[in-house]
């Protein structure tokens, strides 16, 4: 039985496997980084960095708590940031004097990220790091220091494992490479 994403997959470049076991070891890295942590927070970027999100924390064996953060960017195309970026959805926790980790699916530009890691270091966190599942560092126009990196990848527009292709396929367990031509006459 076929399923509908596969209508829109060229390859698969990242498989479940490969995936859960970069998780695990982000997962470890970071536990060992904030061992002596009292006050770690999660920050999600909604919507694609979630299942990143939920498979990272349960690898992250120090305390923690986590929040959301929902951005959007305006006047670009759908594969292209730097246009305005605005918070559609802002944190609930208190984050001055936190220790915060920045959990995001993937960095292209880095247009999005920069304008977020302003908005929080402007709120005097006691420190602020970012990590990464995906990297198109082909792709970067602005400096960004991730410091948890899972996959550096090439500029392939991608979708799975939280992210989206026209908001559908989220679910994958694994991170596919679109099929350009189908998805121009779908």
């Amino acid at each position: 039985m076929s399923h509908p994403y596969e209508q829109y997959l060229k390859e698969t470049l990242i498989d479940e496997q490969t995936l859960q076991q970069r998780v695990r070891e982000l997962g470890e890295t970071i536990s060992a980084d904030y061992a002596d942590c009292p006050d770690l927070l999660l920050i999600c970027i909604l919507k694609g960095g979630v299942m990143f999100l939920t498979d990272l924390m349960r690898h992250v064996h120090v305390p923690h708590a986590i929040d959301f953060l929902a951005v959007s960017s305006y006047g670009v195309g759908v594969r292209e940031s730097g246009g305005q970026v605005r918070i559609d959805m802002d944190l609930k926790a208190q984050v001055e004097g936190r220790h915060l980790l920045l959990v995001e699916d993937i960095i292209d530009s880095g247009h999005t990220l920069r304008f977020v890691m302003d908005f929080l270091q402007a709120r005097h966190p006691a420190s602020l790091k970012l990590c990464a599942l995906l990297d198109k560092a082909s792709r970067r126009t602005v400096d960004i220091q991730i410091d948890y990196t899972g996959f550096e990848i090439e500029d392939k527009f991608v979708f799975g494992y939280g992210l989206d292709l026209d908001e559908k396929f989220r679910n994958l367990p694994f991170v596919g490479v679109v099929n350009l031509d189908a998805l121009a006459n779908g």
